[in-house]
């Protein structure tokens, strides 16, 4: 379980075919001696487990983990290559402050970036999600975009609104993005159920 608050920029290293999916080695800013083989950490907000712990030849940690077809497939991890940054955050510890939403890692689809308008260094950015999760998407409420947790601002057919400070667009790899670029959208867990619910009663 994860809250979408960003504690590191990872960088892929590599990627390897691993069976039916794929093996990436990242690197991070993390003490290698705090990251436990079959640790839960969030890639771009798609919880992967770690198999395997290194260093790089730069000195920074770095650790493998493996990402399933059905991960490859969901999220935006087909578009990754050696040297994409990716935000990370590790699992949650009994304690920890809540800060964000509850994020559970498991990535519903894929949205796109349809515009970015940056002003007084805030950024608002329209996203486009796909049909079928557009239902889940309220305003006002918590949506978690490459793994941050965010609030939605407003909300027009399939299209939804956030807006970035400063400091997340620091912090995360949202400085970066732009229109046309696509991420993982896992919809507020809440809302989820509740349709659910609405579904079968």
């Amino acid at each position: 379980m994860f809250t979408g608050l960003i504690t590191d920029i990872g960088e892929v290293r590599s990627i390897e075919p691993q069976g039916s999916g794929r093996q990436l080695i990242v690197a991070c800013g993390y003490d290698a001696d705090t990251i436990a083989i079959g640790a839960s950490i969030a890639h771009a907000g798609a919880c992967l487990t770690v198999v395997a712990i290194g260093t790089g030849d730069d000195g920074r940690a770095t650790y493998a983990v493996d990402a399933s077809i059905e991960t490859v497939e969901r999220t935006t991890l087909a578009d990754w290559q050696a040297g994409t940054k990716v935000n990370l955050e590790r699992s949650l510890s009994l304690g920890d402050e809540m800060g964000g939403h509850l994020v559970t890692g498991h990535v519903d689809g894929v949205a796109t970036i349809a515009e970015r308008a940056d002003e007084d260094g805030c950024a608002r950015f329209d996203i486009e999600a796909p049909a079928s999760l557009a239902r889940f998407i309220a305003e006002k409420g918590s949506v978690a975009l490459d793994g941050t947790s965010l609030t939605v601002n407003s909300v027009d057919g399939n299209r939804f609104s956030i807006l970035l400070i400063p400091h997340t667009l620091a912090v995360t790899t949202w400085g970066q993005r732009r229109a046309g670029d696509r991420l993982n959208l896992e919809v507020d867990l809440m809302a989820r159920y509740i349709a659910r619910l609405r579904e079968t009663a």
